[in-house]
């Protein structure tokens, strides 16, 4: 049965940071949060689900912007976080051979955090997917959406926390399945 991957990223912010586009000095995308859903492609039902938290390096402590937007503390990432080098191999694990996709460019950010520590020779992402365009074609206009917002746009309520990378997914891939049961509609 062939499979995709969806993920969703949580990654330091501050106020106005994403304005900024993260050039303020000190700004940097650490991830710390990695949710995934892995999907049936066909029926694109849920068939496991992945979270991680990482601790982040350059900037250990979370803005208060950043806990209110995301329900992420400190504490939490103190607690339970990882090093982004395991948090990212363990995704990786999660994913297996299957292509991986996400609602927007979340393979830039990975392969930033890989950069920013100095991780090399880490494996590959696999074969990546924008679902914003998918979107498009299936008649859900992406633009000025967040991924937590699909969900919602086709009907589903939203369940759970926004801006949670797990639960934005599962919001993700509640869309992708109500349309695969309205019936996908050709690429353009």
């Amino acid at each position: 049965m062939p499979q995709i991957t969806i993920f969703d990223l949580e990654y330091t912010a501050w106020e106005c940071s994403m304005a900024r586009a993260w050039l303020a000095p000190g700004e940097f995308r650490e991830v710390v949060q990695i949710g995934a859903l892995k999907l049936d492609a066909d029926s694109f039902a849920a068939k496991a689900e992945f979270e991680v938290l990482i601790r982040p390096r350059f900037n250990p402590r979370l803005s208060p912007y950043f806990e209110n937007l995301t329900g992420i503390s400190n504490q939490q990432v103190i607690d339970q976080g990882v090093d982004f080098r395991t948090a990212y191999e363990r995704f990786l694990t999660f994913v297996g051979e299957g292509p991986v996709a996400a609602f927007g460019r979340d393979e830039i950010v990975l392969e930033e955090n890989l950069r920013l520590y100095g991780i090399r020779n880490a494996r590959p992402l696999p074969l990546f997917y924008d679902l914003r365009g998918w979107f498009a074609d299936q008649g859900v206009d992406p633009r000025g959406r967040h991924s937590c917002e699909i969900g919602p746009a086709l009907g589903v309520p939203f369940s759970g926390r926004i801006h949670n990378a797990l639960d934005d997914v599962k919001s993700l891939a509640a869309g992708m399945e109500v349309i695969a049961t309205r019936g996908l509609k050709p690429a353009a």
